[in-house]
């Protein structure tokens, strides 16, 4: 029995299964996604989604979807599905679906009659590549099986329009063709296990409909493009392998790819071993690069992203050199103390004042992990010395050390701090001056450096930076503390403090070194708990405030102005139980682990067997953005090593 199960009689309804959809990348940093019928909702869905560096690095839709048809004594049973303008769904395959599982690969059970027809798909771990087996289980007549292929070759975040400029030629290729519908395209490859016979009929099909880009207000009308048609005889008992892929396959070793490919895949048949095989596919590598992909289907790499997850996804796992690679591929594109917030290549932006801090972070929770903190200091000792001399002088611009030994940072029309959302030019939560999650890193930065350098006998660094840290905790209690309601203000510029009720402050008492003192951090999490807190990680500001907003919905100005004033945020859950671990210790284990285990009901929502980006602040706490967040699935396996560290301690 699969851990992560469906209810049959449901799948044929729309409303319940077009909210739950796949997402499986590799290691090239490609992916496949849709729902669990087939019906594209995003244009971000499709079977063979590449990056293509010949015209901008980025993910394009190569094939989109590809319908199965059942013909039996010239009948024809198709079972694809798709929506076209005014609600219509054709052809309504979804009818026959008797059965979805997902353990260990996505797997189909379809009933025409007495026919049974079983379609189980994966996408390669290393190469661009996605395939589809068909196991004709039961059948008492003979059956062919047709196939359409439907292109799109556009950019992931565009559409497709039907156009005289494609190129409809084809190519044989051993069982099966190549196609490229535009230059500078990677080719693809569809071929089978079996030989087919293939007939070219080139034709457009118009007006295919994206309801989730309907509702989050973009383009939502694609024409994809059909070339022809394949055909195979299948007999009862016989598997016929699909491949579609940027380069040729010897046919022979179709099957055997497929059957090796779902060995190497770990058991989703618990929740953490779903959120292991979640973690995996996050890590991108391409040549020396190592990177973590921020989100799937739509983010690229993210600083910031990279370094709070890393830990979670890489050293919770036992995965040591994955971490290194990860955190040398990141100094390979530092900038004086500061690292990209976003982009790769020449498309690196340096709008962060927090990145650089989480890095510092990343490398204690690496020294704490693996016990190798003397290996930190002389491996990355000068790094960290870079970016505490750069934000003490100034240097980046926006960010610099004020006398008291707090980090101010801000620009006009920029935000630098994880509440980046921006509309109309305008950052939503701009939070210039001095933001207290960035104060309370930059405290652990120094604390944590000076340690290092103590212990490896670096007498100047800390004759220079020890009393610059041991001013910071009253300069941080006196600038932060709300002694009327007893939690930390949410920045401060000049006479100006935002008493918002936020989440930020949670990261002051989870942080090895901490400038508040125990009961401070009680007061704090006592806050949190009663006005963020809820069973899908904290809000990003308390429902009594005016400004929230409780659902993240619509167009994207309307998700923009909502993202960090209500949304629930996954990862953050990782702070606030570090925090509350650090105060009761092993009384605080029961209630932990209910947090944890409240999250295995969203292993058939949204992103199946993953964990999503955000949630609605207000109950039932539906699951928004993307399908699958790094730091959503590191935070959640890290607080999973958390209670068993405190179990062991215990």
């Amino acid at each position: 029995m699969s851990y992560i199960k469906f209810d049959k009689k449901q799948l044929v309804n729309l409303e319940y299964s077009l909210t739950r959809e796949l997402i499986r990348s590799n290691r090239a940093g490609a992916y496949a996604s849709q729902t669990i019928i087939g019906c594209h909702t995003r244009k971000y869905h499709g079977l063979l989604v590449v990056p293509q560096p010949a015209l901008d690095d980025d993910n394009h839709v190569l094939l989109s979807n590809f319908d199965e048809t059942v013909i039996q004594h010239n009948a024809e049973f198709n079972l694809g599905i798709h929506k076209y303008p005014g609600g219509v769904y054709y052809p309504r395959g979804h009818k026959y679906l008797h059965d979805f599982s997902s353990d260990p690969i996505p797997n189909s059970i379809y009933h025409v009659g007495d026919l049974i027809l079983k379609r189980e798909m994966l996408f390669s771990q290393l190469t661009d590549r996605f395939m589809i087996r068909y196991t004709l289980v039961d059948a008492h007549s003979p059956t062919k099986l047709r196939f359409r292929p439907f292109l799109a070759f556009r950019n992931v975040h565009r559409l497709s329009k039907a156009n005289i400029h494609i190129n409809s030629k084809y190519e044989e290729v051993p069982n099966g063709i190549r196609v490229k519908l535009y230059s500078g395209y990677s080719y693809l490859y569809m071929q089978f296990s079996k030989s087919p016979e293939y007939t070219h009929v080139p034709d457009w099909n118009y007006n295919i409909e994206y309801q989730m880009e309907m509702e989050r207000g973009y383009e939502y009308q694609e024409d994809l493009y059909v070339p022809g048609f394949f055909e195979i005889d299948i007999k009862k008992g016989e598997s016929v392998v699909f491949c579609a892929g940027t380069t040729e396959i010897e046919t022979a070793a179709i099957k055997r790819s497929f059957s090796s490919e779902v060995s190497k895949r770990i058991p989703r048949d618990n929740f953490e071993n779903c959120l292991i095989n979640a973690a995996q596919q996050f890590i991108v590598k391409k040549g020396k690069r190592t990177d973590i992909i921020a989100g799937f289907p739509w983010f690229g790499r993210w600083g910031r992203d990279t370094f709070i997850a890393a830990p979670g996804l890489t050293l919770v796992l036992g995965e040591e050199k994955l971490f290194q690679a990860l955190i040398d591929t990141m100094i390979r594109d530092m900038k004086g103390p500061l690292f990209p917030n976003f982009g790769i290549k020449n498309k690196k932006a340096y709008n962060s004042a927090d990145a650089s801090l989480w890095f510092i972070w990343s490398l204690q929770q690496y020294a704490i992990m693996m016990k190798k903190g003397d290996e930190v200091w002389k491996i990355y000792g000068s790094k960290i010395r870079n970016v505490l001399e750069g934000y003490r002088s100034g240097a980046p611009g926006y960010i610099r050390m004020l006398d008291n030994g707090l980090i101010w940072a801000g620009q006009h029309g920029l935000a630098l701090t994880w509440m980046d959302a921006v509309v109309n030019g305008k950052p939503v939560t701009p939070r210039y001056g001095l933001p207290v999650e960035i104060n309370a890193l930059w405290y652990n930065a120094v604390c944590f450096a000076l340690e290092l350098a103590e212990r490896n006998g670096d007498k100047k660094f800390v004759r220079d930076w020890k009393p610059i840290a041991d001013n910071i905790p009253e300069a941080f209690r006196q600038t932060f503390w709300y002694e009327q309601k007893s939690y930390l203000a949410d920045y401060v510029d000049g006479d100006f403090r935002d008493v918002s009720v936020r989440p930020n402050q949670v990261i002051a008492t989870s942080l090895p070194y901490s400038p508040l003192d125990e009961e401070s951090r009680r007061k704090v999490l006592e806050v949190v708990r009663n006005e963020l807190l809820t069973p899908r990680g904290l809000r990003s500001l308390a429902p009594k405030n005016p400004l929230y907003m409780g659902v993240c919905h619509g167009d994207q100005k309307t998700r923009d102005e909502a993202y960090h004033q209500g949304n629930v945020w996954p990862w953050l859950l990782g702070h606030f139980v570090e925090g509350y671990l650090k105060i009761y210790g092993k009384s605080g284990l029961p209630f932990v682990k209910s947090l944890y285990a409240g999250f295995e009901g969203v292993m058939t929502e949204h992103g199946i067997g993953t964990i999503s980006e955000i949630y609605d602040g207000d109950p039932p706490h539906a699951a928004r953005g993307a399908l699958s967040q790094a730091w959503s699935v590191a935070e959640l396996l890290r607080i999973n090593w958390m209670i068993g560290g405190v179990g062991r301690r215990a």
